[in-house]
């Protein structure tokens, strides 16, 4: 029997996200042993399974998946489980680790690597598209593997930006592996499989089983490849705060990046800072520190600041700003901008490395500076 047969048999009876694959794979190292064990009688189903689980394992067995296994090899889906050099061994920590994973791509870009999650909301404003990207960008060219989810907003600025760096980048899909969700998204996919990057899912192709929450289990598998989890933008209630707590459980580091008080999409984030749940982030650097890693940006280009490269709020808020602190009110007045609009400008160029905020909801410009 081809073991793999045995995987697919015992990841398909318990399930994505059984809360005891680690303990099930403690007791039982090897499927194709527990296999032959429940039909000679020697054993019963483990006794933590719920009972869907147990007559699963009962009533089909490991031969029963020879249909899916060539469909995988005919259509170039690879199956990786927990006895194959390729599986993550960041996803070994997780006590509901995935007993299959189909992946396109490259799945040598699963191990061996420094790995960031970036996530945040489907619904982003310009400044967190930006925000997303940028940070990304910088970080895939110091080498990073962005990892994320391939859903609308925040998360395709990730893969986007790693593309564009030439770096892998990591998509879990909540659907079957051969689903792109949202369909808009097939031509970046493409773009991440022939890039050097890989595309996860648990779920075979053609897949037609229970939909509800298979987009929440993929978080924990973003958040268990993370060494770091960044947060670009994100709302109160959202599946990115999901993606938070999976990581809060495993240990991983949040970073989040401010953003205006007055902006909906802002809220989660702040929220995070202001709890103490999430660190500041605001470059690329703040992420490779967090991770150990010295960045090779050299101090020139760290300081650098382009005003054309930011919105036209941005711009507009920048010509009226100089050496001297002007409030948000005296910005408005200037610019002709609401408060809140001027905030959120506020708040990209000092991303940007164009302005500084001072006491009092003051700022002041940062020209461009060389150094010697």
């Amino acid at each position: 029997m081809d073991k793999t047969l045995a995987w697919l048999w015992l990841a398909d009876a318990v399930g994505s996200a059984c809360q005891n694959a680690r303990d099930l794979l403690a007791l039982y190292p090897d499927p194709e042993a527990l296999y032959e064990a429940l039909r000679a009688g020697r054993e019963a189903p483990p006794y933590f399974l719920s009972d869907h689980a147990a007559a699963q394992l009962c009533d089909t067995t490991p031969f029963d998946y020879e249909e899916r296994l060539d469909h995988c090899l005919l259509t170039g889906v690879e199956i990786i489980t927990p006895d194959d050099a390729a599986y993550p061994d960041r996803l070994r920590d997780l006590p509901d680790m995935p007993l299959v994973l189909y992946v396109t791509g490259e799945s040598a870009c699963l191990n061996g690597h420094r790995y960031v999650g970036m996530v945040g909301t489907r619904r982003p404003s310009a400044y967190g598209r930006q925000a997303a990207f940028d940070l990304s960008l910088e970080m895939a060219k110091q080498g990073a593997v962005i990892v994320s989810g391939l859903a609308d907003g925040l998360d395709s600025e990730g893969h986007r930006a790693a593309v564009e760096a030439g770096t892998p980048t990591v998509a879990f899909l909540g659907t079957a592996i051969d689903t792109t969700y949202p369909a808009a998204n097939v031509k970046l996919r493409q773009r991440i499989e022939k890039g050097g990057g890989a595309v996860c899912s648990e779920y075979p192709p053609g897949y037609q089983g229970k939909q509800k929450g298979t987009f929440l289990a993929r978080n924990r598998l973003i958040a268990g490849l993370s060494e770091v989890l960044c947060v670009a933008e994100a709302r109160i209630r959202s599946g990115t705060l999901n993606t938070v707590s999976h990581a809060e459980s495993l240990g991983r580091p949040v970073l989040a990046v401010p953003g205006s008080i007055y902006s909906a999409q802002s809220q989660g984030t702040n929220e995070l800072l202001r709890s103490g749940r999430a660190g500041v982030l605001c470059q690329a650097a703040d992420v490779l520190a967090c991770m150990g890693v010295e960045s090779e940006s050299t101090a020139p280009e760290q300081l650098a600041f382009a005003v054309e490269q930011t919105s036209p709020d941005a711009q507009a808020v920048y010509a009226a700003l100089g050496p001297t602190p002007k409030g948000v009110d005296e910005l408005a007045a200037a610019t002709g901008l609401s408060a809140s609009r001027v905030l959120a400008a506020c708040t990209e160029l000092e991303l940007y490395g164009g302005a500084q905020s001072q006491p009092g909801r003051r700022y002041v410009a940062l020209k461009n500076i060389e150094l010697s």
